[in-house]
């Protein structure tokens, strides 16, 4: 039997996660997240260990991070058969991505705020 020392998301992390969720993050994205800040080439089996994810929740949250270009993805070569492991690692600091959401909740809210501005207007109320 072999034996895997992983990395797991500890109190802070999880603090963070809740705040990503409130900010719009699913929460298997929110858990990853926080796992690759964390680590550094990290498999998915790891982060399946680490964050408390199923292998499918894994491949749905890497394929969201990979959409916003927040994840670099490599193949590392295995001996003999079998498909390649994928190594994973954040593609910008986590800081980045953190201003990235600011930016989008305030764009967000500047949306919501000229609305009902409009919705005020037509609705004649002053």
């Amino acid at each position: 039997m072999k034996k895997l020392a992983v990395s797991v998301l500890d109190d802070t992390d999880e603090e963070s996660v809740g705040i990503l969720m409130d900010l719009g993050l699913k929460r298997n994205v929110a858990r990853t997240l926080m796992y690759l800040a964390n680590a550094d080439d990290v498999t998915s089996r790891s982060i399946e260990l680490g964050a408390d994810l199923r292998q499918p929740e894994v491949s749905i949250a890497m394929r969201k991070l990979k959409e916003e270009n927040w994840v670099v993805v490599r193949d590392i070569k295995r001996e003999g058969k079998g498909r390649p492991l994928k190594s994973y690692k954040l593609a910008v600091p986590i800081e980045n991505i953190i201003t990235r959401l600011e930016e989008m909740k305030r764009q967000q809210a500047e949306k919501d705020l000229e609305n009902i501005k409009k919705l005020r207007k037509l609705s004649h109320i002053s």
